[in-house]
C-alpha cells in the first residue's frame, strides 16, 4: 500500500490518514462520506469533494456513504435528490448499498437531545431568532444567558416533548445547547439544536414539526455511520469544536472532521445560494444551463466526467484558500476531448459556392479521417457536389495582405478535397455577396497539386445537397469579471454576450441524427456536443463546449 501511495500526489488529508492507519486508529479503517443538502443541485466545487471523498476511501481500501443531510424540508425536494445522485453516478463513482439520508437518524437525534436535556446540557429557549441574535454578543463582546437558560430538566423535558408533539407555533420555542456564552467561538455560545417547523418533509412527510439544524445532525449521523474522517470545506473550521463538543457528550463513535479549502474558479460563482438566484431570477434557463457551473450544466455542455475529475485530481486538496484559473479546467478539457472527439465539418454561417466545372449530378464520397489522434477511430465518407458551402469569413472580395483563404483569382484547398480557385463573385441588389462561382483541378484530389503548386489556405465546406441544417449554440462565460463576487450586485458582472444562437447552420449530413450527448470537434471552431433537451432527430442543436484556443497551455509555455 504504502509503495502505492508514492505514486500519489501528496496532501496532508492522505498525510493523516497513513498516519492514522500506522497507529491503528478506528481499527485502520478508512470509511467517508459525501453529505449533500438537497436544496439545490451539485456544482463543480461538490465534484471536488467528491473526488476527495471517495478517492481516498477508494485508495485506502475504505467505505464510501453518500448521506444526505435533509433536515431543513421547506426548502429540499426529491427532485434534488435524484438530481445528486445521477450527477455523482456521472462522475463514475457509486456508493453501493450505502445511501443514507439525516432523516434515518431523526428517532436517534431526537433521542440525543434528550440525553443533553437529562445531563443538564440542553434547554429549551422561548427567545426569539432575533432575541438569540442580539443575546449572541459579537468578536469582541461576550453574549448573555437567555432568562430561560436555567429552567429545571424536568421543565425542559416537558417543553421538548410539547414541541415534538406540535403544541408551539412556528418559532416559538427552540432547543440550544448549553455551553458558554462567553466563548471566543460564537458557535459555542449555546447553539441552537432544534427549531419548531410545521412543514411536510420530502420523505417523513409530516410526523415531525421540529427538525435538527445542520450543526447538531451533522456529526452525530457521522458517528452513527460509523465514519472514520469527515471531510468539510474550510468554513467549517469554526464548526468543529461544536461538532467534537456534541460527540464527546454524548461518549458516541468520534470521527474526526478535517478542513479543507473549497473550490474557486475565475469568472465563476460557486455559492449554491448565488446559483438559486440565478435560477429563480431566469438570469438562466435552469440549474442545467450550460452557462451554470453545475454538474449538469457541464454534462449539457459536453464535458467528460473524465476532464472534471482529473481536473479535481490536479488541484488537490489544501488548507490554504485560493483561486484557480478556469483555463486550466479548459485545457484539461481539450486535451481529454482532443483525444476522444471525431473531427467533422460545420459551416456556421455559410456561403454558396458554385464549381462551374464540376460535373453537374455528380456525387463523389471522399474519404476523411475521424481522428488523427486516434489510430482506432477510422475514416468516413463525406459527400461532395458541385455546390457547397463554406464560411463566409473565408471569403474576402479585397483582402488584407496576410489573408490566406479565398478571394477572387486566388486558389485554396478544400479539406479532404480538391483546390478550388474563385472566378466569380455573385451579388444582390443590396450588394451583399450572395454565391461564388469557383472552378477546381481534378488533378487535386488527394490535396497536392501534381505540378508542385502550393496554397496556404485550407477550408471546411459541406454538400448543399446534402448537409444538415442545424442550430448552433456558442456560449462564452457567465461572468465578464474574473472575481464575479467583488461587487456587492454580483448580478451585475453577468456578460450580457454569454450566449449567442446560431440558426441556419450546414452540418455534415451524418450529424443530423447524431446522438445527444454526442461530442465532435467542428473543424476550426472548436468542440461541440449535441444538446440533450433540445435537439430533436433530423433537427440537432449543438452546444459549444469549449473553442480551440488554449490560454493556460500558452500560459505554461510561457
Amino acid at each position: 500500500m504504502a509503495e502505492e501511495n508514492n505514486t500519489k500526489p501528496s496532501n496532508f488529508i492522505r498525510d493523516i490518514i497513513e498516519e492514522d492507519i500506522k497507529n491503528n486508529k478506528n481499527d485502520g479503517r478508512v470509511h467517508t462520506r459525501f453529505p449533500p443538502e438537497p436544496n439545490g443541485y451539485l456544482h463543480i466545487g461538490h465534484a471536488k469533494a467528491i473526488c476527495l471523498d471517495y478517492g481516498l476511501a477508494e485508495e485506502y481500501g475504505g467505505k464510501y456513504n453518500l448521506r444526505f443531510d435533509d433536515t431543513n424540508p421547506v426548502k429540499e425536494e426529491t427532485h434534488y435528490v435524484e438530481m445528486i445522485k445521477k450527477d455523482i453516478r456521472w462522475l463514475g463513482f457509486d456508493w453501493e448499498d450505502r445511501e443514507f439520508y439525516a432523516s434515518d437518524y431523526f428517532d436517534q437525534l431526537y433521542e440525543f437531545a434528550v440525553r443533553l436535556i437529562r445531563d443538564g446540557r440542553a434547554y429549551v429557549d422561548d427567545l426569539s431568532a432575533e432575541e438569540i441574535k442580539e443575546y449572541r454578543g459579537t468578536l469582541t463582546e461576550p453574549g448573555k444567558n437567555s432568562p430561560w437558560r436555567d429552567r429545571t430538566v424536568e421543565e425542559n423535558l416537558d417543553l421538548f416533548e410539547r414541541m415534538k408533539a406540535g403544541e408551539f407555533p412556528d418559532g416559538a420555542r427552540v432547543l440550544r445547547a448549553k455551553i458558554d456564552m462567553a466563548s471566543g467561538n460564537l458557535n459555542m455560545r449555546d447553539p441552537v439544536m432544534y427549531r419548531i417547523l410545521h412543514a411536510a418533509h420530502h420523505r417523513t412527510g409530516d410526523k415531525w414539526c421540529i427538525y435538527p439544524m445542520y450543526d447538531w445532525a451533522h456529526g452525530q449521523s457521522d458517528s452513527i455511520e460509523g465514519i472514520t474522517h469527515s471531510m468539510c470545506d474550510i468554513s467549517f473550521e469554526d464548526h468543529r469544536p461544536l461538532y467534537d463538543w456534541f460527540l464527546d457528550q454524548l461518549g458516541i463513535h468520534h470521527p474526526q472532521q478535517i478542513e479543507f479549502a473549497r473550490l474557486n474558479l475565475t469568472y465563476t460563482v460557486l455559492s449554491k445560494r448565488k446559483l438559486i438566484q440565478l435560477v429563480k431570477g431566469e438570469r438562466v434557463s435552469g440549474w442545467d444551463d450550460p452557462r451554470m457551473p453545475t454538474l449538469s450544466g457541464l454534462r449539457r455542455r459536453g464535458y467528460t466526467s473524465e476532464a472534471v475529475r482529473c481536473f479535481c485530481d490536479r488541484i488537490g486538496a489544501a488548507k490554504r484558500e485560493s483561486i484557480v484559473d478556469v483555463a486550466l479546467l479548459e485545457h484539461i478539457l481539450r486535451d481529454d476531448l482532443n483525444k476522444s472527439a471525431p473531427r467533422v465539418m460545420a459551416v456556421l454561417n455559410p456561403l454558396k459556392v458554385i464549381i462551374d466545372n464540376y460535373p453537374e449530378g455528380k456525387v463523389e464520397e471522399l474519404e476523411a479521417v475521424n481522428n488523427p489522434e486516434d489510430p482506432e477511430a477510422g475514416t468516413r465518407k463525406i459527400p461532395f457536389t458541385r455546390e457547397i458551402y463554406i464560411e463566409r469569413d473565408d471569403f474576402l472580395e479585397d483582402p488584407p495582405k496576410k489573408f490566406f483563404r479565398l478571394s477572387p483569382g486566388r486558389e485554396v484547398r478544400l479539406k479532404h478535397a480538391y483546390f478550388i480557385k474563385c472566378e466569380k463573385v455573385v451579388k444582390d441588389d443590396r450588394g451583399e455577396i450572395v454565391e461564388l462561382h469557383c472552378t477546381y483541378d481534378p488533378a487535386t484530389k488527394s490535396g497536392e497539386a501534381t505540378d508542385g503548386r502550393k496554397v496556404k489556405g485550407t477550408l471546411h465546406w459541406v454538400s448543399a445537397a446534402h448537409a444538415a441544417d442545424a442550430v448552433v449554440r456558442l456560449y462564452d462565460r457567465l461572468f465578464i469579471k474574473e472575481n464575479p463576487l467583488e461587487d456587492e450586485d454580483f448580478m451585475s458582472n453577468l456578460n450580457p454576450d454569454s450566449l449567442e444562437i446560431l440558426t441556419g447552420c450546414k452540418v455534415e449530413p451524418s450529424l443530423s441524427e447524431a446522438p445527444v450527448g454526442s461530442r465532435f470537434q467542428f473543424l476550426r471552431h472548436g468542440y461541440f456536443c449535441v444538446d440533450s433537451t433540445d435537439s430533436k432527430p433530423g433537427a440537432p442543436v449543438f452546444n459549444r463546449t469549449v473553442g480551440l484556443r488554449d490560454s493556460w497551455a500558452k500560459i505554461q509555455q510561457g
